[in-house]
């Protein structure tokens, strides 16, 4: 029998793969998928699919590997899944990256993870054999429990909303707008690994669960986690992020300013441009939705398409910034109610707040 260790990013993977999180993906892409996807981002027969979900080894297990006809793959000593190595490859990472991420710096945390990995590509079919029980398990829903839900609430559209952050009122805002519009809301933290300084995964759920309830109707929101890696691939990662949520069974999915960027790799709304190319092809509607601020003159929250205030009058205008709540949050400085409910303040208070190093 031919075994290969895996650590908790693959089997994560291996994990949304078995389950269907990333149909039509059916395993590791192989390399005439991999190929396909880095400059077309669509799979060798037309399906979108932005992104490269890969099992990475180094050269020695590439070699071992080679030729079996089944291998066994394990999480902390554990049989968590079986791997048919279609094909072993490798690629020019600086190239890819380039492809992907749209840079090949370093600094960006997803080029420095790809970068890190393995140098080749076991690509092929996988099946789950045993799931990882991880501490927020209990949280977690697979696609087929939540398209059970959602038709036990009775609901036919449904919004998914992706993020990776404590809630703060501009998210409140557009979480609002899909109530208006479909009949639930699913809110779906990714809380699989991170950079340093993001939110950690019990301050994201201690967030939402003072948020669902007391200030979102608990009937019509639904909560429940993603473990899953960040990639902070901006425009390629919002195409990525909507299949996943056409899979776990949204009618539609919000797109906001920079989704899944850092840094300034990203224009505020490049998302929004690559996303509409896909827009007859993901099987699930894209709201594509103007970044909300608190603007002094119109005494809420709003946006640039509500608002005329961010170019006539800016001084009256005040971005919600990560900056800020962070100082909030560590600093125990009384939140302004306006961007911050005090209520979610307190739902974090003594827990770890933020991951001390890239994951």
């Amino acid at each position: 029998m031919t075994e290969l260790a895996i650590n908790k990013s693959q089997y994560l993977e291996l994990e949304k793969l078995a389950l269907g999180v990333f149909r039509p993906l059916a395993g590791f892409m192989n390399e005439d998928e991999f190929r396909h996807v880095v400059p077309n981002m669509r799979l060798p027969h037309g399906e979108p699919f932005p992104l490269p979900v890969v099992l990475d080894v180094g050269a020695k297990d590439a070699a071992r590997l080679r030729g079996r006809p089944s291998v066994t793959l394990l999480y902390e000593n554990n049989e968590v899944g079986r791997l048919v190595p279609e094909s072993i490859f490798t690629c020019d990472k600086t190239s890819v990256a380039s492809q992907v991420f749209g840079t090949a710096d370093k600094a960006h945390p997803g080029v420095n993870f790809f970068y890190r990995g393995g140098d080749h590509f076991v690509g092929g079919p996988v099946t789950l054999t045993a799931r990882a029980e991880l501490d927020v398990s209990a949280h977690e829903l697979t696609p087929e429990q939540t398209r059970a839900e959602f038709e036990r609430r009775g609901w036919k559209t449904i919004v998914g909303f992706q993020t990776r952050n404590v809630p703060h009122r501009a998210h409140e805002y557009l979480q609002r707008i899909a109530l208006e519009l479909a009949d639930g809301l699913f809110i779906q933290p990714l809380i699989g690994r991170k950079k340093a300084g993001d939110y950690t995964p019990a301050a994201v759920i201690a967030g939402y669960k003072a948020l669902i309830g007391p200030f979102l109707p608990a009937d019509r929101v639904l909560l429940g986690v993603l473990t899953t890696m960040m990639r902070y691939a901006g425009p390629r990662e919002a195409v990525f992020h909507a299949i996943i949520r056409r899979n776990y069974g949204c009618t539609h999915f919000i797109v906001g300013r920079d989704h899944a960027g850092v840094g300034n790799y990203y224009g505020t709304y490049d998302a929004h441009a690559l996303i509409s190319k896909f827009h007859d092809d993901l099987g699930i509607q894209v709201l594509r939705l103007a970044g909300p601020y608190y603007c002094s003159i119109c005494d809420g929250i709003v946006t640039e398409r509500t608002c005329p205030h961010e170019k006539t009058m800016p001084h009256a205008v005040r971005h919600i910034s990560g900056t800020d709540i962070r100082a909030t949050l560590v600093n125990g400085v009384k939140p302004d109610p306006r961007l911050f409910r005090p209520e979610v303040l307190d739902a974090v208070r003594g827990l770890p707040l933020f991951i001390d190093e890239n994951e």
